[in-house]
Parts: structure tokens; sequence; C-alpha cells
């Protein structure tokens, strides 16, 4: 995203730097005057070459030209609003009148940008948050791999034999994951990660989880240990048949993975999958 006044002073990017360049020099010419409008730079070989686009691709900007106003104010705080709390929204854009338009996000595994007819619609909502439900070698690994993509990381284990660990970049709390998840922890964006294989951690986890907004919640195991998992959550936990359908078990997607680092790599690769709205036949 940037953001640019009349003047030329502007805060963000659109793409590390390649066209950045070009849309300013556009803006200085008084172009991209409409309300809103859909641009695409490196449609043609010379342009890609020029603007020096990755893989020769092309790249679709929504770009908006607004006037300040209340009414505009309170869209953006709107905005705001949704990135950091607790709910999401689906921002329309009409490309003809310009017209804005704000409703509750209810929906999962929608694709985040969807154009359709003259309308663009954009999913708002807070970042993406794992919470680690345990501390393991694969749970370590899934971190490192969500901090370099961005994610808010949350691990939560009260366990002595595991109070030594701290991990860059993460908060840290040294409780019960469902008693951290019934406590509000989860939002829309969140995704649940159980991945210790004791029960005590992983169940409870599991069975709070449920209760929440949470987009994804697995838990690692076998298809063996899974099927004697969702019985023990009928049976103990009082689950509904929906309720063992919303979890993912066993957690992530079929790599053959068996190290750790693997293991995380498949568990997160799966939770961006269901993030972005992708079915697994797609991929």
């Amino acid at each position: 995203m940037l953001v640019a006044s009349a003047a030329g002073e502007h805060v963000g990017s659109l793409s590390g730097g390649c066209v950045e360049e070009e849309f300013l020099a556009s803006l200085a010419r008084g172009e991209l005057r409409e309300p809103a409008q859909i641009v695409r730079y490196g449609d043609s070989a010379e342009e890609s070459r020029r603007l020096r686009l990755p893989c020769g691709g092309v790249l679709v900007v929504l770009v908006e030209h607004r006037a300040p106003s209340g009414e505009w104010i309170e869209h953006l705080q709107a905005l705001q609003a949704a990135l950091l709390g607790q709910h999401r929204l689906v921002r329309h854009v009409d490309l003809g009148s310009g017209a804005l338009r704000l409703d509750p996000d209810a929906g999962q595994g929608s694709e985040r940008v969807q154009v359709v007819d003259e309308t663009v619609r954009i999913h708002v909502g807070p970042v993406l948050r794992l919470i680690l439900a345990g501390l393991s070698p694969v749970a370590e690994a899934c971190a490192a791999f969500a901090r370099a993509i961005g994610c808010e990381v949350i691990a939560c284990d009260p366990r002595e034999e595991v109070e030594h660990i701290v991990l860059d970049g993460v908060q840290m709390q040294r409780v019960l994951p469902s008693l951290f998840i019934g406590a509000g922890g989860c939002h829309a964006a969140t995704a649940v990660v159980a991945l210790t294989h004791d029960p005590r951690i992983d169940d409870l986890a599991l069975m709070e989880a449920v209760h929440t907004p949470a987009f994804y919640i697995g838990a690692m195991g076998s298809q063996a240990t899974s099927a004697k998992r969702a019985e023990r959550l009928k049976r103990v936990g009082g689950l509904s048949d929906e309720q063992i359908a919303r979890l993912h078990m066993p957690i992530g997607l079929d790599l053959g993975s068996k190290a750790p680092a693997e293991i995380a790599l498949a568990v997160m690769a799966d939770v961006l999958r269901v993030y972005h709205g992708k079915a697994r036949h797609a991929l």
C-alpha cells in the first residue's frame, strides 16, 4: 500500500521499488484523478523490462483519489479498527462511481481481493495471528516461519520443562493455551496449532478454540492418533460433529515431512492455504 499527497509526499510502497517512480510521475502529471480505478503495470514486454517486474509479471493496482472529508476520515477509522481489533470487514469500492461501503466479513476462506463486475472487494482484518498451543521443536520452527511472513506469534505453555525457552519476537505466555484462548485470545485472523502430543495441552486448547472465530485450528498426529483424538473430544469435551469438522487433523499439508522444520513448513503452508482461501485440490 502507498499513500501520496498532491505535493508528492508519500509513505509505503507498491512493489518494493519497481513501479513507485512511474506511479508518482503519473501523479505529478495530473493523471490518476478518478475516484477509483485499476491501473496495470507490466502489460507489455517493454514496460515489464523498463519497470523490472519480477519474472515478467503484471502488477494490478487499485488507485483511489480521495478528497479530505469527515466521511472519508470515518471510513479510514473503521478500517484502522478492523486492522487492530477483533473483527473483519469487507471493503467494497465501486469503480464506476468511486462509492465506498463497509460490511462485516462473516466468511472464511475467501480470496482477500476480488473484482466482480465493476466492484473491488477487499477483505480487511487484523494481522494473521498464530497461537502455539504448547512448545515443541515443531512449534519453535513454526514460530520462525510465522515471524518471517509477518505473523503475530503467541506461544502458550505453563510446563516447567519448557520455561527456559524464549523465542525471539514471540509473545511468551506461561499459561495453559486453553486459558489464553478462552480469555479472548482469538480473532477471525487467528490460527491455533497444537503441536505437543500432550493431551493436557492439545485437547484442552482444541476444546476452547472451536468456540472462537479462529480460521484455522489444527493438531499434530497420525491418522490413527487423530481418529482417537476426535473420539476423545466428542466423548470428554462434548464437541459436535460440526466442531470436529473444523479441526485440521492431521495438521498441515501432506509433504512427507519427518524432521521438525519440515513438519513446521507443512503446517504453515496449510495455514496460509486456508487464510488465502485456496482449496487443497487447487494447489
